[in-house]
């Protein structure tokens, strides 16, 4: 079982851990790690391994395991040597990538404030998210709903996060936006993630500490994905 550093404090770029476990196919498992593994359309961090001796390893994404959301494998670039078991190493994050990716998740979120309608699916990138939404029509009113949510930005809003038991999770349903992805319950607590007095959704993604550190943001064409799915993109203005 890996301890999930990101889950508490996202900005925290690099910490020193210890080897715990090889897998069959040569990715590397720490004792805690700042790498988030890809999930909920959150891609896996990158960044490097540093050694004692001064080399380091590169390593391309981090990942869970066949699904196991407990522990977390960093997956090296291809040609990257392996640590030994036991051995000391400090992880350092692709911090320039992982801030975008931050920036934007959080704006995401956002963006379900002003199209208040059940998510059926995400994606997040460094200069460009989406999110597919079960909406019968698309929105006329583009320009503002952008207002709206570059207001949201604007305003500062801080953004906190909260952890609740499993049985207060089963019992307010209604937090979940996602129809397809549902909250990581079994493990007798679950993460919120509150954005001042607009947002209140289970999450286990990284996000910004307040909403002004997003930036300007500008909502890209709404596509037809079906027969009441709309996919809306967003990207940062600048």
């Amino acid at each position: 079982m890996t301890q999930f550093l990101f889950r508490d404090d996202s900005y925290q770029q690099e910490t020193p851990a210890t080897v715990t476990a090889l897998t069959d196919t040569g990715g590397i498992v720490l004792d805690h790690t700042n790498f988030y593994a890809a999930s909920g359309g959150q891609p896996g961090d990158s960044g490097t391994l540093l050694r004692a001796d001064g080399s380091s390893i590169a390593i391309a994404t981090a990942i869970h395991p066949e699904g196991d959301k407990t522990a977390i494998v960093h997956v090296p670039a291809e040609g990257s040597a392996l640590p030994a078991i036991g051995e000391l190493v400090t992880a350092k994050i692709d911090w320039d990538r992982r801030y975008k990716l931050m920036r934007m998740h959080t704006a995401l979120h956002l963006l379900s404030v002003v199209l208040p309608f059940a998510v059926t699916g995400g994606s997040i990138g460094e200069d460009k998210g989406r999110l597919d939404f079960n909406m019968p029509e698309a929105p006329e009113n583009l320009a503002q709903l952008e207002a709206q949510l570059n207001a949201m930005v604007t305003d500062a809003h801080e953004v906190t996060i909260k952890w609740i038991t499993d049985a207060e999770m089963a019992a307010n349903p209604d937090l979940i936006k996602t129809m397809n992805v549902k909250p990581p319950m079994g493990q007798g607590r679950v993460r919120l993630v509150r954005i001042g007095t607009v947002d209140l959704q289970p999450c286990g993604g990284t996000h910004v500490r307040n909403t002004r550190e997003i930036g300007a943001l500008s909502i890209g064409k709404v596509e037809n994905k079906g027969k009441q799915n709309r996919r809306v993109s967003l990207f940062f203005a600048d």
